[in-house]
């Protein structure tokens, strides 16, 4: 009798067990049409919400020519003096720099066999004023820059020292022309070679290469005064295209009163990322200038000081190439810079020797004969970021004085034949993008019997709005 009580009871319970199970899973089954409805309800607003951003643009443009169409109309029926609709506001820097220089003193320091180029010193016309020992502050130069309608940019830089100061560029460059063309007028560095339109707060070293500063003097650029054409080709590789006609003024030219162009430059760059981490770039230049009674000193057969005046044509040519390494890209960590310039110089005119200061040398009577030179030169150099802050790079350059005939006053003139040669070493440390000191050393045998050790501490330091460096 009692096993069909038990027997009901097993039933009752797996019926209710059955019920129980089957509400629970409709329970679940409600729970996951919720979340479907809820996700598809957010998808839906998040949708509209990227809609609704894409469309922003085109709104906040047309308000803008609204509001530019508004704001000329304002300008041209107010005059500018009547209300102050506008302001000149450019992007302003200053750069500083100085050193510690300790080196020989050498009198009339140069290069041997190389006419010497001068440089920026302010009226002396000596490379001796440039490397001054001890303590010296070096060009402060202030920079004004900006974009003058969406047409046009123009830059100013003027550089100060002791008490002097000069206009180093003065450019405006075309921001719109199309079809890869790019124009540019006023004062500025020439586009041939890799260091020569860089400034020497850009410079891994606290010098000019040696081949730089026989080329164009101690400042290690040459600048013109003219225009400059660029074309940069619509193909996925780098290449780029240029031509420089101008005045002609600074060495290895003079300034001659006379229209037209008095010197000219032609230049290729072409260059390509390969893989992330490497990429590299080459040039090929043409520098062609002329001079009117360009001066110099060289020394007679006796050892008496004697005065070379030359009037000719001279043509550059310099072949640059360089290559850069970062890890994926990215060069805030570590990165590796290698570059190396060849250039050779070849002149051709007529070369006066003079007397100048009465000495009685073998000059007196003021020759003229012919004059041609066929000179060389080359430096290579590698840098390489170990870490955030700091720099390590090492430099070799020579030079090679080359042929040179100076027709019947090679029997009046002592000239030394010299292969000058330099290197140096160098480490920097930078708090940030725009303070650097740096300490270098470099034997200099730019001087013939002379071994020059040298040693420089240099700071530089920028201050306000400052553009990218170029690659």
């Amino acid at each position: 009798m009692l096993l069909k009580p038990l027997t009901l009871a097993a039933l009752l319970a797996a019926t209710f067990g059955a019920q129980a199970a089957d509400a629970d899973l409709a329970a679940i089954r409600a729970q996951i049409d919720e979340m479907k409805k809820t996700y598809e309800q957010r998808i839906a607003a998040l949708e509209k919400k990227l809609a609704e951003a894409e469309a922003q643009p085109q709104a906040t443009a047309s308000a803008a020519k609204t509001a530019t169409t508004v704001a000329e109309n304002r300008a041209t029926a107010v005059p500018a003096s009547a209300g102050q609709v506008s302001s000149f506001n450019p992007e302003v820097s200053l750069i500083l720099q100085g050193q510690y220089k300790n080196m020989k003193n050498v009198a009339e320091r140069g290069i041997t066999g190389f006419w010497p180029a001068g440089g920026h010193d302010h009226g002396n016309g000596t490379i001796e004023g440039i490397n001054k020992r001890g303590f010296s502050v070096d060009h402060t130069e202030l920079v004004f820059s900006a974009n003058v309608d969406p047409n046009w940019r123009a830059q100013a830089i003027i550089a100060a020292l002791d008490g002097q100061a000069e206009v180093e560029e003065a450019w405006f460059q075309s921001l719109g022309l199309g079809h890869g063309l790019g124009l540019k007028g006023g004062r500025f560095r020439s586009g041939i070679g890799y260091l020569n339109e860089q400034h020497p707060h850009m410079w891994d070293f606290a010098d000019a290469p040696l081949m730089y500063q026989a080329m164009f003097g101690t400042e290690g650029s040459y600048a013109n005064d003219g225009v400059q054409l660029k074309w940069l080709a619509p193909m996925p590789m780098f290449l780029e295209l240029g031509a420089e006609f101008g005045r002609g003024a600074n060495f290895p030219g003079t300034d001659r009163n006379k229209n037209g162009s008095g010197g000219g430059a032609l230049f290729a760059h072409i260059g390509d990322d390969v893989g992330v981490s490497n990429s590299w770039r080459a040039g090929l230049s043409w520098l062609k200038t002329s001079a009117r009674e360009r001066e110099t000193h060289f020394t007679d057969i006796g050892g008496l000081e004697a005065q070379g005046v030359f009037t000719g044509g001279s043509s550059t040519w310099i072949a640059d190439f360089v290559w850069k390494w970062a890890p994926n890209g990215n060069p805030a960590y570590n990165n590796f810079k290698f570059q190396a310039e060849y250039f050779q110089r070849r002149e051709q005119g007529d070369l006066t020797c003079k007397d100048e200061n009465s000495v009685g040398n073998a000059c007196a009577a003021e020759p003229t004969s012919t004059y041609r030179t066929r000179q060389s030169g080359w430096y290579t150099q590698a840098v390489y970021q170990f870490n955030p802050n700091w720099r390590a790079g090492l430099r070799y350059e020579q030079l090679d004085s080359g042929t040179r005939d100076f027709g019947d006053n090679a029997a009046l003139l002592a000239v030394d034949s010299y292969k000058p040669k330099k290197t140096s070493a160098m480490v920097d440390y930078s708090w940030s993008e725009f303070s650097r000191v740096r300490l270098q050393y470099a034997q200099d045998k730019s001087m013939l019997g002379i071994t020059d050790n040298q040693w420089t501490l240099q700071y530089i330091m920028s201050l306000g709005a400052h553009g990218a460096h170029k690659f």
